[in-house]
């Protein structure tokens, strides 16, 4: 499942990124989320999150959790 739409998200989800600096490179970052930092019910490059381990990027997969 795509991370585009916040309602899909949830704190606890394993989840892969792609943070900020990897944008160009599409290096992707598997983690669990602790908070979501987007506020509007979805977006094209990926809800914006904050790992468990303190990473920030965009969902590009949701892996499951919970």
């Amino acid at each position: 499942m795509n991370g585009q739409k916040r309602a899909s998200i949830k704190p606890g989800l394993e989840v892969d990124i792609v943070l900020k600096k990897d944008q160009k490179t599409g290096i992707i970052t598997r983690g669990v989320v602790k908070d979501i930092l987007t506020n509007s019910a979805s977006h094209p490059h990926g809800i914006k999150v904050r790992l468990k381990d303190g990473n920030v990027g965009r969902v590009k997969e949701i892996i499951g959790g919970n």
